[in-house]
C-alpha cells in the first residue's frame, strides 16, 4: 500500500458529511471548528504473511468514560469499509481513514469500529506464514469498537493528524482449535507532537524487527526493509515522556540496543547509516515456554532482558485462549548495547553478563502481573508457568 500523503486542505479522502470544515466562529455565533484527519499504521507481526482488518468508521468523544449510547460522539465514517493489510503498513507507510470537522476542544476517547465477517466473505482475516487465509474473530470490534484513550486537542481553523498504531503481533491470539481471535493493542498519536527515529541494519539482517521502547515497553515497531532501512514513526517528542531505546531483534541473531535516542518534532533522528549499518553477530536461539492459567486471564507474556537496572522487551507472545500455552524464542548470545550521543556510528559492545538471561512477565487482562527468571544461555527452559 502506498504512503498516503497528509493534506492540509478540506479535500476528503472519503465522502464524509462535513459542516464548515476548518471554519472559525464569527458567522452568527457558530461554534469554531477544526479538522481531524485519521490514518493507520502497524508494528511488525509474528508468524503471519498477512493480517487483514476492515475499518468501517472511527469515533471520537470528549469524554474518556463515554459509553456506546452516550452523547458527544462524532464519527469519521468511511463511505465504503476499507480492507487493510496491516503488514503493509510499516516503515512510515500510512493508510488513510478519512477526516471530518470537529468543534474545537480537547478530545479524550477514540473508537475503532471494524466491519463483520459475513459467511465466506472475510472482512477480517489472517494468513499464517506458509498457510492459507483464516477468519479472524473480532468479538467487540464490530459493535462498540475498540476503545483507545488518547487526549488530543482540536484548535480553530487547524488540521489534526491522528495516527492509529495497530500492533498486530500483540493483538492476535490463537485458540486451542487453531482458530484466531483479535485482542487489540492499538495506540493513537497526534503527529503535531511527533518525530521519527531512522537507521539501517546490515542488509543480511533485512526483516529484523525494530522497536522504539520506553521503560521496557514497546511504543512503536517496524521491520527493516530489503536494504536494511528502518523508520519508526510517529513517535512523541522526547520532552513528553523521555528518550527512546531502539531494540533490534531477529531470529538467529543477537539483540542490538541503542539507548537514549531523542525525538524532535518534525525531525528524523538517525542512529545508523547505510554506509555504517548496525551489524549484529549470529546467535543460537532457545525457547522459554509454559502456561498461564486460568485461560480467562487472557495474558500476554513478555520477555524482558535486564541490563544495568533497566529492562528491554525482546519479544512477546499471547497465551493460547483455550490452553494458556505460550512460547518465547530468545537469543542465547549476549546483546550488543550502546548509547546514542549524536555522533555516528554508535559504539555497541556485548553485555556478556546477561547472555541468555531474561525475565518472563505475564500480564493479565485485569492488569495483574507476575514474573519469573528465565535462563536460556545453554538450553530451552520449559514449564515457566504462571497462575493468577
Amino acid at each position: 500500500m502506498k504512503t498516503i500523503l497528509k493534506t492540509l486542505t478540506c479535500v476528503l479522502a472519503f465522502p464524509l458529511a462535513l459542516a464548515g470544515c476548518g471554519s472559525g466562529g464569527g458567522d452568527g455565533g457558530s461554534t469554531p471548528t477544526g479538522t481531524l484527519h485519521v490514518q493507520m499504521t502497524d508494528s511488525p507481526s509474528c508468524g503471519f504473511d498477512h493480517v487483514y482488518v476492515t475499518v468501517s468508521k472511527v469515533r471520537v468523544n470528549t469524554n474518556a468514560q463515554a459509553g456506546d449510547t452516550d452523547g458527544g460522539w462524532t464519527d469519521v465514517a468511511l463511505s465504503t469499509p476499507q480492507k487493510i493489510d496491516l503488514l503493509s503498513l510499516t516503515n512510515g507507510v500510512l493508510a488513510d481513514l478519512g477526516q471530518t470537522a470537529l468543534p474545537t476542544g480537547q478530545y479524550q476517547q477514540v473508537r475503532l469500529v471494524l466491519a463483520q465477517n459475513q459467511g465466506n466473505t472475510l472482512a477480517n482475516s489472517i494468513v499464517p506464514t506458509g498457510g492459507g487465509e483464516q477468519p479472524l474473530d473480532t468479538p467487540s470490534a464490530t459493535q462498540s469498537g475498540y476503545k483507545i484513550i488518547r487526549p488530543f486537542t482540536v484548535q480553530p481553523n487547524t488540521l489534526v493528524d491522528l495516527v492509529l498504531d495497530f500492533n498486530a503481533c500483540k493483538s492476535i491470539v490463537q485458540k486451542g482449535n487453531g482458530s484466531y481471535s483479535l485482542k487489540p493493542v492499538v495506540t493513537a498519536t497526534p503527529t503535531v507532537v511527533s518525530g521519527t527515529i531512522s537507521g539501517y541494519v546490515a542488509p543480511v539482517e533485512a526483516g529484523a524487527a525494530v522497536y522504539a521502547e520506553q521503560n521496557g515497553h514497546v511504543i512503536k515497531g517496524t521491520v527493516a526493509d530489503t536494504n536494511g532501512q528502518f523508520v519508526l514513526t510517529p513517535l512523541e517528542q522526547s520532552s513528553t515522556n523521555g528518550n527512546y531505546d531502539v531494540v533490534i531483534v531477529q531470529n538467529s541473531v543477537a539483540t542490538g540496543i541503542v539507548r537514549s535516542v531523542p525525538v524532535v518534532v518534525n525531525t528524523s533522528t538517525v542512529v545508523a547509516t547505510s554506509s555504517a549499518p548496525i551489524a549484529l553477530p549470529a546467535s543460537v536461539m532457545h525457547v522459554a515456554s509454559g502456561t498461564v492459567l486460568p485461560v480467562s486471564a487472557q495474558a500476554i507474556v513478555r520477555a524482558l532482558q535486564p541490563i544495568g537496572g533497566l529492562n528491554y522487551e525482546i519479544t512477546s507472545a499471547n497465551a493460547n485462549l483455550d490452553s494458556g500455552a505460550y512460547a518465547l524464542n530468545l537469543p542465547a548470545a549476549a546483546p550488543l548495547i550502546g548509547t546514542y550521543s549524536g555522533s555516528l556510528p554508535v559504539a555497541l559492545a556485548p553485555a556478556a553478563s546477561v547472555a541468555g538471561q531474561y525475565t518472563a512477565e505475564a500480564d493479565s487482562v485485569s492488569g495483574a502481573t507476575q514474573s519469573s527468571a528465565v535462563n536460556v544461555s545453554t538450553t530451552d527452559q520449559a514449564n515457566v508457568n504462571f497462575s493468577f
